[in-house]
């Protein structure tokens, strides 16, 4: 049952970014789809504090300090995830997002905390081979991904790998939910100085909004609440496996709902990418690597 949950999650994270295209189509910034997707998962994350206070953890400074470095990382995901929707499609965000793990490597390698290998390194050159083919670097795709929506692309995944160091490491100080709402809280706080207000308030007498509410609890209220219950008894790598379900359904809904279409080359690098950085996150979790995808 647990892993249903991880996998319920995968999948209301793969719709969020569908559901993001269909709102940035009709004219919404990136950074306000952010900000409003922040903000609903807030309340929720709010609440199951209230229902679980104890041991929360938050007279604790690292525990502060750890989740304000998560919610700039949650805060830099989504919205460089869907800056990168709005520049190219919603399978190629989504799989440039999904190279997270490789990244959370490079940092570990940066800061010490793991040791280079040749299975790893030859991992991530394959996922570098795969990004060449599904962006178009090549040449020879149809579908046009600009430089930003490929920059913003893996600027997604870096921000996802700060928010997994913030995480794992705010863990022992408190309880998740605490963590959570110090992240989302940063998420809102940093955002709110950077989004159109006018257009911000607006959202709140259109038609929008159900979508707008849509994507607040699936995917930033919901699937965090049912992603963290499922991990504490799910195998990291059955969890690594499953996770491949987010970039999946968003490539689903893109190409069925919005029309994308992908080359067989662009098809090619999104399935290498997939497979490698979900070996790679297996291959780490047996060795217990700090690449919780959360």
């Amino acid at each position: 049952m647990s892993a249903v949950f991880v996998i319920l999650a995968a999948l209301f994270w793969g719709l969020s970014g569908g559901i993001a295209a269909l709102l940035m189509e009709e004219g919404w910034d990136a950074l306000v789809v952010s900000f409003y997707r922040g903000a609903i998962g807030l309340l929720f994350v709010l609440g199951w504090l209230a229902l679980r206070p104890r041991q929360s953890g938050l007279d604790s400074g690292r525990l502060w300090g750890w989740s304000i470095v998560a919610g700039l990382g949650v805060a830099g995901n989504f919205s460089f995830y869907f800056l990168s929707i709005s520049e190219g499609s919603v399978a190629v965000a989504a799989t440039l997002m999904y190279c997270a793990p490789v990244f959370v490597y490079l940092i570990s390698f940066a800061l010490k905390l793991e040791k280079p290998g040749l299975l790893k390194w030859v991992a991530m050159l394959l996922v570098m081979l795969g990004i060449i083919m599904l962006t178009g670097v090549l040449g020879s795709t149809n579908s046009v991904v600009s430089t930003m929506g490929v920059v913003a692309g893996l600027l997604s995944g870096l921000s996802y790998a700060v928010f997994i160091f913030g995480f794992k490491y705010a863990g022992p100080h408190g309880s998740p939910q605490a963590i959570l709402v110090i992240a989302f809280s940063t998420l809102c706080v940093s955002l709110i100085g950077l989004i159109d207000t006018d257009q911000a308030l607006a959202v709140l007498n259109d038609a929008a909004v159900p979508l707008f509410l849509i994507l607040g609890v699936f995917g930033g209220g919901v699937s965090f609440l049912l992603y963290i219950a499922g991990l504490n008894y799910t195998a990291p790598s059955v969890a690594a496996v499953v996770a491949m379900v987010e970039p999946v359904t968003a490539s689903l809904f893109g190409v069925l709902v919005l029309n994308q279409s992908l080359t067989e080359l662009q098809i090619t690098g999104m399935v290498l990418i997939l497979l490698t950085v979900t070996a790679l996150s297996i291959y780490s979790g047996s060795q217990r690597l700090p690449d919780d995808n959360i």
